[in-house]
């Protein structure tokens, strides 16, 4: 799990995300209230939001991100993590502990490489 995260307001652009994304090298951005995560945008929102609408990249996040994503406890298995995550078809997954915001996890962290 890293906490190491990175996150956006609901206002945020996709070109703002996506900027912060390519500085942070990371492959999604929590989008917050607080310390509770109301969504998830990945490079695969990115992809969706341009091919979908030449003028994406100045529309809001809160548009193309997957609202109130699935999460995992600070104690979930690394095994149930991936497949999770397999099962599901996405590459992260947030931490929340009480319903506070505390890490991600990658499919890269789970997979061992």
């Amino acid at each position: 799990m890293s906490t190491l995260l990175v996150t956006v307001d609901t206002d945020a652009t996709v070109a703002e995300a996506a900027q912060l994304m390519s500085l942070q090298h990371v492959g999604a951005v929590l989008i917050v209230d607080g310390d509770q995560v109301r969504g998830i945008f990945t490079e695969r929102d990115i992809v969706r939001a341009l091919a979908a609408e030449h003028d994406a990249a100045g529309h809001a996040v809160a548009g193309w991100m997957t609202a109130d994503p699935i999460t995992l406890g600070p104690d979930a298995p690394v095994a149930e993590a991936r497949d999770r995550m397999l099962e599901e078809g996405f590459r992260h997954i947030p931490v929340v502990e009480a319903e506070r915001l505390i890490g991600i996890v990658s499919l890269r962290d789970v997979s061992g490489r």
